[in-house]
C-alpha cells in the first residue's frame, strides 16, 4: 500500500507532466511548419525556397515566438534588405544587452585578469554564429537553416532545451540572399525540362559570384562588410559556415583541415575547432549517417581571405564544413561504379571510418547532414561553453602577451607615400576588421631611422595582432609534394597575399622593442563615424561606396597627409602612379572636358579649374596646373567582354571600372559576331578566362539555347578586324592564350605545356621589371610587384613587332611572397606585351592587375591600358633597349 506522501509525490510527478506536455503541445501547434508556410517540405525534391519565402517564415517565427529576435544585418549589393535571426530563451533574449558587453570584454582582454575572465566566462552565454552559405549554387544550407529554426523552436527534446538556455545562436537565413533568389528562380525557371540542372549563366552574387568567400580582409563587397561589422558588434565565439562539396563519394567533409593552415592561426582555437569537428562526426554517427571524412588534400587553411576561415586570426572558432552535392534540388542515384578506384573498395580509413556505399542522394539528405552538424555544434557549445568563451579570452591574451616579448613589436606605416592614398585603404581595411591603428603624435627616431609625426603604427600588443601579421608579412608556402619527388600539392587558393606588395605600400616592421617615449607618441586613431544604415558615404578618399569603412571610429580617423596644388595654367596634370586620378580623368570626360596623355602623365582641361581642384581635394589628389602641354588626346570607348559562363574575373573588373567610375559597355558574343566593332569601341577587354570559355563557353544542349556556344569563327573573325584596323584588344592573364591562339600573334606563353613538378606558381607575388615610359606602365615604379595565377610568361619569334612593357630577371627568382618551382623557366620572358596587329594593337598582361580588387599598385596598369588608343599607340616611342627576346626553348 502506498503512502499517502508518496502518492502525492507521484500526483505531483505527473501533474508536472501533463504541463510540460501541454506546453510543448501548444508551443509546437504555435509555431508554424515549414511546409504550412513554403506549401512543400524542407528539401523536397525539385523544389527550392526564395530568401525572400525564408525571410517571409522567419519574420513569421518571430511573431509567434519569443525565443528569437530578427536583426537587420544591412543591405546586398542589388539593395535588398538582409536580416539575421538570434534565437535562444526568452530570459537570455531579455538580457542580450548583458551578454554582449560580456561577449565584448572577452573578445578584447587588455584590461581583464584571468580571474575576472573566468567569472565573465561563468556568466555569459557563447554566442554561435550558423548560417545557409555563401556559395547560392550550394543550396542545402540556405534551406537547412528554415528547419533548423523550426527545429530549435518547436522541438520538446532536452538537448534542444539545454542548447537554448546555455547558448544564443546567430542564425542567418543566407549569407547571400541576392544569390539564393537568383539560383532558385533559375532552377524553378528549368524544372522538367532538358535544362534541369543547367548551370547559372549569370553571377549569384552581383560582382563576384563564388569569391564572395575570399573577401574577408579586404571588404571590397558591401556584403563582405556588413558581415565583418555585424560581429564585431556580437563578437561570437564560434562561427560555422556550411558548404557542399565533399569530395566524392564522401558526404561530408569537416575539420580538421588539410596542410598547410596560415601560420598565425591561434594554437588554442586551432585545436577548439579540431575539437568541434569531430565532435560533428561523432553526432553523424549517432545518427546513422556514414561518409564523414576530414582533411585529405583538398581544403587547406593557408589563405585567410576565407569570410569562414580568417576570424580565426580574431580568435574566434571559425571553420566550414563541406556536405555532399548533386545539382540544386535534382535528386541522383550513385552506384559503386561511379566511385573513383581509390574508394571504390569502401575500405574503412582513419579519418573516414564509415565509407558511404552509394545510393540514392537527394537534397533533403544533404539538409538532414547539415542540420545534424549545426545542433551538433551547438550542443558542444551548450556543454562547454563556459570554455568556449574563455578560450576566446586566453586566445587574444596571449596574443598580447606574445607580442610584447616578441618581434615585430609593430609596424610603421608613413604617410609619405608614392601614392598618399593607397595607405589609408589598405588601414581602414585593418581597422575596420578589428586591429588597432594609432598615430605618432611627435617625430621620433626607432633604429637610427627618422619618423615624422603623423606616421601610422600598429601596435602589435593587441588582440588581433595575428591577423595584422598574417597580412603583411611575407608568406612562404611550404613545399608540400603529391609524392616524393613528384609535383607540389596546388594551394586551396592562393599562397602569397603579402598585402604591402600588392597595395605597393612601404610597412617597416619594428623588429626591437619600443622605447617608452616612442610608446607615449603613438595615439590610437579615432574620427566621426556615419551610422550603419546610412547610405551617406563617410569618405570619399576610398573607393569603397555607401557607409564605407567609416561606421568604425578607428578607420574613421585614418586620412591621407593632404594633397597637394601647385603652379597655375588652365591645364592639370595627374600622375598615374596615384590611383585615383583615374577617378579624376572619368570625372573630366563625363563633364565634356578633354585628356590628353603627355610624358608619362595625363593633362586635363576644359572644365573649370575649381572643379578641377574639389575633386582633387575631395580625392586626395596630387596635381599640378601648367599652360602649356604637347600631348595626345585621350578618349576611349570602352567595351567589357561578359561570358554567359559566369566570369569572376570579368565580375570583379566590371566593380573595379565603376567604383573609378569608367563609362563602359558590356558585350557578349553576339554583341562581337555582329562585327563592325570599330564603330562602337576603341578598346574591348577580356578579363582572365580559359581560353575555351571565349571558344566554346557553354557546350550545346547544356543550357538553353541562348546562353550555349562560345565567340566562334565569326567572333574571332570580328575581333581581328576590330584590331587589325585600328582597334585596342587588351587580355589579361589566362584570357592571353586565347588572344594569341585565336588572332595568330607571333608570341608564346614558355610556361605551356610545362609538367607542373618542374614549374608551378601558386598564386603568388612576383617582382619584375618594368618599362614606366611606355603609357600603359605610367606611374609604375621600374622595379613591381606583380600577382601571378596560372600566369603566362612570354617570348616572341619572327615577325613581332611591338615593345615587352614587363620582365622578369634574367637570373635568380623573382619570388616575392607565396610559392614558385622552376625560375630558370620564366628568367628573362616578358610579363606583359604590346603587339602590333596590323593599324592596332593588342595588349597581353601576363598577370592579373586586378586580382579579386587586391592589387591596388597595379590597378594603373589596367586603366593605362583601357586609355591606349591607337593615337596614343601611334605617338609612343618604342624602348627597344629594354628587352631582348630570350630563345625558345623546345
Amino acid at each position: 500500500m502506498k503512502s499517502h506522501s508518496t502518492e502525492t509525490y507521484w500526483r505531483s510527478i505527473f501533474a508536472s507532466f501533463l504541463f510540460l506536455s501541454s506546453f510543448f503541445t501548444l508551443k509546437a501547434q504555435e509555431i508554424p511548419t515549414p511546409e504550412r508556410m513554403l506549401g512543400f517540405p524542407v528539401g523536397a525534391d525539385f523544389k527550392l525556397a526564395t530568401y525572400d519565402q525564408s525571410l517571409t517564415y522567419f519574420q513569421k517565427l518571430a511573431e509567434v515566438s519569443d525565443q528569437i529576435k530578427l536583426f537587420k544585418a544591412g543591405k546586398t549589393s542589388y539593395g535588398r534588405d538582409w536580416y539575421y535571426s538570434v534565437i535562444s530563451t526568452k530570459e537570455n533574449l531579455d538580457n542580450l544587452d548583458r551578454y554582449k558587453e560580456i561577449a565584448q570584454q572577452l573578445a578584447h582582454p587588455k584590461d581583464l585578469t584571468d580571474e575576472q575572465a573566468k567569472a565573465l566566462a561563468r556568466e555569459g552565454k557563447p554566442f554561435v554564429h550558423i548560417d545557409g552559405g555563401l556559395h547560392a549554387s550550394e543550396v542545402a544550407g540556405a534551406q537547412h537553416t528554415i528547419s533548423l529554426a523550426y527545429e530549435l523552436l518547436s522541438s520538446d527534446e532536452p538537448k534542444i532545451k539545454e542548447i537554448l538556455e546555455n547558448t544564443i545562436i546567430m542564425l542567418w537565413p543566407s549569407l547571400n540572399p541576392d544569390g539564393q533568389n537568383i539560383v532558385a528562380d533559375w532552377y524553378h525557371s528549368n524544372v522538367g525540362t532538358p535544362y534541369e540542372v543547367a548551370p547559372l549563366p549569370v553571377l549569384y552574387q552581383k560582382y563576384i559570384g563564388h569569391d564572395n568567400n575570399r573577401d574577408a580582409y579586404m571588404l571590397n563587397m558591401i556584403e563582405s562588410r556588413v558581415i565583418a561589422r555585424t560581429w564585431r558588434e556580437w563578437e561570437p565565439q564560434i562561427i560555422h559556415v556550411h558548404h557542399q562539396s565533399s569530395p566524392f563519394p564522401t558526404r561530408i567533409w569537416l575539420p580538421p583541415f588539410a596542410e598547410p593552415i596560415a601560420g598565425q592561426t591561434p594554437p588554442i582555437m586551432a585545436r577548439e575547432v579540431n575539437m568541434i569537428g569531430m565532435a560533428i562526426a561523432q553526432a553523424l554517427e549517432s545518427n546513422g549517417m556514414p561518409g564523414a571524412v576530414h582533411m585529405g588534400t583538398g581544403f587547406d587553411a593557408w589563405y585567410p581571405g576565407y569570410v569562414d576561415y580568417m576570424p580565426m586570426m580574431q580568435n574566434i572558432a571559425a571553420y566550414w564544413t563541406e556536405t555532399a552535392l548533386y545539382r540544386y534540388a535534382t535528386p541522383h542515384l550513385y552506384t559503386i561504379n561511379d566511385f573513383p578506384k581509390n574508394r571504390s573498395d569502401l575500405r574503412v580509413e582513419s579519418l573516414y571510418s564509415s565509407p558511404w556505399k552509394g545510393g540514392w542522394w537527394r537534397l533533403k539528405d544533404a539538409v538532414d547532414y547539415m542540420q545534424v552538424a549545426s545542433v551538433a555544434v551547438l550542443e558542444y557549445a551548450a556543454k562547454y561553453g563556459e570554455t568556449v568563451q574563455y578560450n576566446r579570452y586566453q586566445a587574444g591574451r596571449n596574443t598580447i602577451q606574445k607580442y610584447e616579448n616578441e618581434p615585430p613589436y609593430s609596424y610603421f606605416i608613413p604617410q609619405d607615400q608614392r601614392d598618399p592614398v593607397r595607405p589609408v585603404e589598405l588601414l581602414k581595411r585593418l581597422a575596420f576588421n578589428g586591429i588597432e591603428v594609432s598615430q605618432l603624435t611627435e617625430d621620433v627616431t626607432y633604429n637610427n631611422i627618422s619618423y615624422p609625426a603623423g606616421t601610422w603604427v600598429i601596435p602589435m600588443n593587441q588582440e588581433y595582432a595575428e591577423l595584422a601579421r598574417q597580412l603583411l608579412d611575407v608568406q612562404e608556402y611550404p613545399d608540400l609534394r603529391e609524392y616524393p619527388q613528384g609535383p607540389p600539392e596546388q594551394p586551396y587558393d592562393a599562397a602569397g597575399w603579402t598585402l604591402p606588395f600588392m597595395f605597393e605600400v612601404n610597412v617597416v616592421p619594428a623588429m626591437s622593442p619600443l622605447p617608452e617615449d616612442l610608446k607615449a607618441a603613438m595615439e590610437t586613431v579615432k574620427g566621426s563615424t556615419v551610422a550603419w544604415d546610412s547610405e551617406a558615404d563617410g569618405s570619399t578618399i576610398d573607393f569603397a561606396p555607401m557607409s564605407g569603412f567609416d561606421t568604425n571610429e578607428n578607420a574613421a580617423g585614418i586620412v591621407p597627409k593632404a594633397s597637394r596644388i601647385s603652379g597655375s595654367g588652365s591645364i592639370a596634370l595627374l600622375d598615374p602612379k596615384e590611383n585615383n586620378s583615374f577617378r579624376i580623368i572619368n570625372k573630366v570626360l563625363k563633364a565634356n572636358g578633354s585628356v590628353s596623355f603627355s610624358n608619362g602623365k595625363y593633362a586635363v582641361q576644359n572644365v573649370s579649374s575649381g572643379k578641377i581642384n574639389e575633386w582633387a581635394k575631395a580625392l586626395n589628389v596630387n596635381i599640378q596646373w601648367t599652360n602649356r602641354v604637347n600631348g595626345t588626346e585621350v578618349k576611349s570607348r570602352i567595351a567589357l567582354y561578359r561570358p554567359h559562363t559566369a566570369s569572376m574575373d570579368e565580375g570583379w573588373t566590371r566593380w573595379l571600372l565603376e567604383q573609378f567610375e569608367f563609362e563602359f559597355t558590356n558585350i557578349g558574343n553576339s554583341d562581337i559576331q555582329m562585327g563592325n566593332l570599330n564603330s562602337r569601341f576603341d578598346v574591348i577587354l577580356f578579363a582572365s578566362e580559359r581560353a575555351s570559355t571565349f571558344t566554346q563557353g557553354f557546350r550545346e544542349g547544356s543550357v538553353p539555347p541562348q546562353y550555349a556556344g562560345g565567340l566562334g569563327e565569326l567572333g574571332i573573325q570580328a575581333l581581328n578586324d576590330f584590331v587589325s584596323t585600328g582597334g585596342t584588344l587588351v587580355a589579361m592573364n589566362s584570357s592571353t592564350t586565347f588572344m594569341i591562339d585565336a588572332l595568330n600573334l607571333p608570341v608564346k606563353n614558355v610556361t605551356d605545356g610545362v609538367d607542373r613538378k618542374d614549374y608551378f606558381a601558386g598564386s603568388s607575388i612576383l617582382c619584375v621589371e618594368t618599362d614606366p615610359t611606355h603609357p600603359v606602365m605610367a606611374g609604375m615604379p621600374t622595379k613591381a610587384n606583380i600577382f601571378v595565377s596560372r600566369s603566362p610568361a612570354f617570348t616572341t619569334s619572327e615577325g613581332f613587332e611591338g615593345e615587352a612593357l614587363a620582365k622578369y630577371q634574367t637570373t635568380g627568382s623573382p619570388l616575392r611572397s607565396g610559392y614558385l618551382l622552376g625560375e630558370e623557366f620564366i628568367n628573362g620572358t616578358a610579363a606583359a606585351l604590346s603587339v602590333k596587329h596590323g593599324n592596332g594593337n593588342v595588349v597581353l598582361l601576363g598577370f592579373s592587375p586586378q586580382w579579386r580588387g587586391q592589387t591596388m599598385g597595379t590597378y594603373r596598369v589596367l586603366f593605362n591600358s583601357l586609355l591606349y588608343t591607337a593615337n596614343v599607340a601611334s605617338a609612343t616611342s618604342s624602348n627597344a633597349g629594354f628587352w631582348t627576346a630570350p630563345e625558345l626553348k623546345n
